[in-house]
């Protein structure tokens, strides 16, 4: 798989396998994404890995702490705009269209969601941790890693969802995980094998064609 193959093809799994990840494997996936680049070389993030009874005591402590509360570095800007609303609106629909599950079904869309927390069943979850002093910069930093991640996983056939519902539980999380003060944990990431059985997993969210988002000048 070259590199835009692994890009275009990347999705967000919702519906993964029980089968485990190996830990030689997962060191070999983040042994890769290491190399992503950041400005003056800070590589302002750490990772924290969970599987087995570590997965299933995050697990429990999302039921305990749930709706818990993004704070102030909130996952989405407050009245979203267009075209930003409109988008996210569509692949939200097009992923309860794919599940079965009707605008009028806020019951059984709330389990769906629920489901963030059991990271959809993936073996092992990661959790992205940065200083809270790092500036918005290094915050552009961290998603490159977390790309890289990504992609690294999709090369040895792991696939992947990258969680930002888990910044609802920072405080409980940091205190379970012993987190300086200084630090937090931006989201976190389902990192499994896919269940390409499962409808949802069919799901390819639109993109903006490139004119609509770049401007080439000079050429």
């Amino acid at each position: 798989m070259n590199v835009s193959e692994a890009i275009k093809s990347r999705i967000s799994i919702r519906a993964f396998t029980p089968d485990p990840v190996p830990e030689p494997l997962l060191r070999e996936i983040i042994e890769v994404a290491r190399f992503a680049p950041s400005g003056g070389n800070l590589q302002p993030w750490r990772v924290i890995a969970v599987a087995g009874a570590e997965r299933d005591a995050v697990t429990a402590l999302a039921k305990a702490n749930l709706p818990g509360d993004e704070g102030e570095r909130f996952i989405y800007p407050p009245d979203l705009w267009e075209p930003y609303r409109s988008r996210r609106f569509k692949v939200g629909e097009d992923m309860y269209a794919l599940l079965g599950i009707g605008r009028d079904n806020k019951p059984a869309r709330l389990m769906h969601l629920a489901q963030n927390f059991e990271f959809f069943g993936a073996p092992v979850g990661l959790f992205f941790i940065i200083d809270k002093a790092m500036g918005y910069c290094q915050w552009a930093h961290l998603g490159m890693f977390m790309q890289s991640v990504a992609l690294a996983a999709l090369d040895r056939g792991v696939a992947s969802c990258m969680q930002e519902a888990w910044a609802r539980l920072r405080t409980p999380l940091a205190a379970h995980f012993g987190l300086g003060d200084h630090e937090m944990i931006y989201c976190g990431m389902a990192l499994g094998y896919a269940d390409m059985s499962k409808p949802v997993n069919t799901l390819r969210s639109d993109r903006a064609e490139v004119d609509e988002i770049a401007v080439f000048r000079g050429f």
